[in-house]
């Protein structure tokens, strides 16, 4: 069996890492030959993630599109080909119809509401070719659909694709367990990317007021870098594979604030269910998928507006033993359902199944 990951993102960017890249090693132990094509490389990855530098992006985008449609001549090699997000970004999904007219069986992985067109952070100029309509026809042309939550497999079943859940997994061996902390100082984490960085703007009041409460207390984000504001003492660091999980052990507590809309919904958790993994207890916006991943209270906090915010920040701020409670329980949960040694031989078995479907067709 041969199977083509058709990836958006190199290693660097978190769906293709946590969609593809971490189950490759079951892929391989399963006796399975696979290719790994990703339609960003780790160069114009890292230029997205910046602002500006709209030649320079044009430019690695045709060299991009290039390397893709140059895939087109090795996909009838394949038992499967596996589409992290959709093999284009811009534009109709010409080659997702191609792989249905060629009758090549297509799995579509999807773990963010796409079919919800959002503002690029950076990226903007091309937010104009980009549409929901297109989505959901890739949704319907996959011989399969494998969403990272409940919510997102519903809207593709609403579209007539045969849908299944695989949720993101954790791999427990990298995430060890944060030590526990005892020093004055607290730290409130926030870990992602420039595109999310905006979120924390919801919490500049709850922030503010603790600030003024708890004069030890800082805010690290990891990942952003544009985060400012006078009365909250911010301390910015790039993300960094290598650094990621020493990062993570800075937090005593992690934040994940989503916005109430639709685009929340579609939302797979990941933050949260990072810092369950990496035992940092975890307060979230009560929406979506957090909903289902967290027991408020029990394996982290799900709260609704400013004042739940700074309640919630307030009680694990004063109480380091229920910090540490929180955190073991966290910690458990993702162990029982998230793990990547639960969830990985499932990724293979989806594959198998779907190729063994279409060679019985």
């Amino acid at each position: 069996m041969k199977v083509l990951f058709l990836t958006k993102y190199p290693p660097a960017g978190a769906s293709s890492r946590y969609r593809v890249f971490q189950y490759l090693p079951y892929v391989e132990a399963a006796g399975i030959d696979y290719r790994v094509q990703c339609f960003m490389s780790p160069a114009m990855y890292a230029l997205t993630q910046r602002p500006g530098h709209a030649l320079r992006k044009s430019l690695h985008a045709a060299a991009a599109l290039a390397r893709r449609l140059a895939a087109l001549w090795r996909c009838g090699r394949y038992d499967l080909i596996f589409l992290q997000r959709e093999c284009l970004p811009l534009g109709p999904p010409l080659m997702e119809r191609l792989f249905r007219r060629w009758r090549i069986p297509t799995i579509f992985d999807y773990d963010d509401a796409l079919f919800i067109v959002k503002p690029s952070t950076y990226n903007g100029f091309a937010d104009g070719l980009r549409s929901g309509a297109r989505t959901r026809e890739i949704l319907r042309l996959a011989d399969c659909v494998l969403a990272g939550n409940d919510w997102l497999r519903a809207r593709a079943a609403e579209v007539g694709a045969t849908a299944r859940t695989l949720h993101v997994a954790e791999d427990l061996a990298r995430f060890r367990r944060r030590p526990a902390h005892h020093g004055a100082a607290t730290t409130l984490g926030w870990l992602g990317s420039p595109s999310t960085e905006k979120y924390l703007d919801l919490l500049r009041a709850p922030l503010r007021a603790l600030c003024r409460r708890h004069p030890q207390l800082r805010l690290l984000v990891v990942g952003g870098g544009a985060f400012a504001d006078p009365e909250i003492p911010v301390e910015h660091r790039a993300w960094d594979y290598a650094r990621e999980v020493a990062d993570l052990h800075a937090f005593d507590i992690g934040l994940m604030p989503l916005p109430p809309e639709d685009w929340s919904l579609g939302k797979s958790g990941g933050k949260a269910r990072t810092y369950m993994a990496a035992g940092v207890p975890a307060v979230c916006t009560g929406i979506g998928f957090n909903c289902e991943l967290i027991r408020d209270g029990a394996t982290g906090f799900l709260v609704r507006d400013a004042a739940d915010w700074e309640a919630a920040l307030e009680g694990l701020i004063d109480d380091a033993a229920l910090r540490e409670r929180i955190a073991i329980a966290a910690r458990a949960e993702v162990e029982q359902r998230y793990s990547l040694e639960r969830l990985g031989p499932q990724f293979v078995a989806v594959l198998q199944e779907v190729a063994g479907h279409a060679r019985r067709r």
